[in-house]
């Protein structure tokens, strides 16, 4: 009886580990369509043939079309902090050993990719899908509560001090602003101007 169970568990194990494959090709397929294709044109079938899998086995891991882009941009979310996070593996520490320049330009590098251009196309579509509208709403304020911890350890910013928080918070704003001015055109050139600019600011505002 032993041996049957350590069988049963053996097999399961790489069942397992196909499945969280196969999820995970789903969300890179789904993040990759919103990005090129925007909410219309990603539908779960187009997202099932690009990751490789029938979309019966989509459908198993992410029931409805929601689940899944709202998964893929929960993914993305936490893609976002791990980018930045690997920026600066000894935390706080790591980021005060460089400048508050480096901690701005990496905050603004993670609203000028893919990543963020998949967000924006699930933001646009939640303005007019009643069924997205709450679960990306909630999904976002949890985004920018992370984010905005994120670049208060960073950045060694003391928030008990007034107005603080809000630099920070504008800080944030502004990456974001900027990342929706790099997706029509090249915005690099003004962009390091701007963070250069911004993080003079931060060093007057945070010292």
């Amino acid at each position: 009886m032993g041996d049957v169970n350590t069988a049963d568990r053996a097999e399961r194990v790489p069942k397992q580990d196909r499945s969280r494959a196969t999820r995970q090709r789903l969300l890179e397929a789904a993040v990759a369509c919103l990005a090129e294709h925007g909410w219309a044109g990603s539908t779960v079938s187009v997202v099932a043939e690009r990751a490789g899998v029938s979309r019966g086995a989509a459908q198993h891991h992410f029931p409805t079309r929601e689940d899944l882009f709202t998964a893929a941009v929960e993914y993305v979310a936490e893609e976002r902090s791990t980018a930045l996070r690997a920026l600066f593996p000894e935390g706080p520490e790591g980021a005060a050993a460089t400048d508050r320049r480096a901690v701005v330009a990496a905050l603004v590098d993670l609203y000028t990719g893919p990543l963020f251009r998949a967000a924006l196309h699930l933001w646009v579509a939640a303005s007019n899908e009643e069924q997205l509208r709450p679960r990306v709403t909630e999904l976002e304020l949890r985004v920018g509560r992370e984010s905005h911890r994120i670049a208060v350890d960073l950045l060694g910013a003391d928030e008990s001090r007034p107005g603080v928080r809000e630099t920070v918070q504008g800080l944030l704003d502004m990456a974001r602003g900027l990342g929706l001015a790099n997706l029509l055109s090249d915005d690099t050139a003004r962009r390091e101007r701007v963070v250069a600019q911004w993080a003079a600011l931060l060093e007057q505002a945070l010292r």
